[in-house]
């Protein structure tokens, strides 16, 4: 493959992401797809139907994860959350900081760039704070806290981070075999979970559990098939053009905000190349603002008061320092890495989840105290 080729090829990825996350946040706006506003809704209504949306999304992107890995499209181990170190204490505190985080910011990091897309200037102050949070957790002072602390505990998997991987390893199974009959299984079944709902049926419901579950699975055959070189004619190595990890890369968007400031920060700087995770956070914002646009719904949004600018802004801070240290957000570890059967995610989600219980105890305990 002669360099022009790869060079071709590598926007071709950054296009076809752009446009994937584009209507990953078009479908976001239209639907009110939330994680955050899926938890209030059963805390305080005790109303399933976006959990429901939510748990279609996961088995619609586990479905299309596994099918494409059975069949030889993509490599499921190429992944980082296939790796066999299970930092088990890193995802349960990373995960409360982003669930209680994600409820003091009126939701998670993509429900901030679809609402930053609808108009909301709190959203664009949380993005800023978020990804600066982001970047520190990366690489500056919340990085040696975190690598010096809660990294530190874990255990290794031989087998590898996946459960398809232990099934195959332990029962002697073909690992493609097992990564597509168990990922179509458990994503049917979440599938089926959420159209037996009462009234879930709806065009609105099923649009988001569709469109969002599979804009994670079309993002999985983007980089992992689409951006991927059996031998890159430079260093004559396997390699997955355009992503910042240099493995397989789906949606996720805590990392990818420190990714996208680093890059508008130092733009004028040949060596900051655009990636897979960059062009995502641009492509849920233009998604976003084109439906709003189209559908007049673009509100300019700011903060009420004083507490809510505060409220907000610690939001920002635990979303960003609780993102990285658990490897992922809603979404990251939510749906890319639930598609893929990760223990990992698996732990995260529980902790997002439970970090939003307590976010909302919280409020209530403000309210009250008012």
């Amino acid at each position: 493959m002669e360099l022009i080729d790869v060079d071709s090829l590598r926007a071709q990825v950054l296009w076809a992401a752009f446009a994937v996350s584009g209507l990953f946040g078009a479908i976001a706006q239209r639907t009110h797809f939330c994680t955050m506003g899926a938890v209030s809704d059963i805390v305080h209504m005790g109303d399933w139907t976006r959990m429901r949306m939510w748990g279609m999304a996961v088995g619609v992107a586990m479905a299309g994860f596994s099918l494409m890995a059975g069949l030889g499209g993509i490599d499921p181990t190429k992944t980082i959350y296939a790796s066999g170190r299970i930092i088990w204490l890193s995802a349960t505190v990373g995960g409360l900081l982003f669930g209680f985080g994600m409820v003091l910011a009126s939701g998670c990091g993509s429900k901030t760039l679809v609402r930053l897309g609808g108009g909301s200037l709190k959203a664009l102050v949380v993005f800023c704070v978020m990804g600066l949070a982001s970047f520190a957790t990366l690489r500056g002072v919340t990085a040696v806290l975190r690598t010096e602390t809660v990294d530190t505990v874990a255990f290794d998997v031989v087998a590898g981070g996946a459960l398809p991987q232990w099934l195959a390893a332990g029962t002697g199974w073909g690992a493609l075999p097992t990564t597509l009959w168990l990922g179509l299984a458990v994503g049917g079944l979440l599938i089926l979970w959420a159209l037996t709902g009462p009234g879930f049926r709806t065009w609105d419901n099923l649009l988001a559990g569709l469109g969002i579950g599979g804009s994670v699975a079309a993002m999985w055959w983007v980089s992992g098939h689409v951006g991927f070189v059996t031998e890159h004619p430079e260093t004559l190595e396997s390699v997955y053009l355009a992503t910042s990890s240099g493995r397989m890369e789906a949606l996720t968007f805590t990392a990818p905000m420190a990714h996208a400031l680093d890059w508008l920060i130092f733009y004028s700087d040949r060596s900051k190349l655009l990636t897979l995770s960059v062009v995502s956070v641009a492509g849920v914002v233009a998604g976003s603002l084109l439906y709003s646009l189209l559908t007049r719904s673009f509100r300019w949004e700011g903060f009420r008061d004083t507490r809510d600018t505060a409220l907000h802004l610690v939001g920002a801070l635990c979303m960003g320092v609780g993102g990285v240290t658990a490897m992922g957000c809603t979404v990251g570890q939510g749906l890319s890495g639930l598609s893929t059967l990760s223990l990992t995610s698996f732990i995260a989600v529980a902790g997002i989840l439970l970090g939003a219980v307590l976010g909302f105890r919280f409020q209530l305990w403000l309210l009250e105290r008012d």
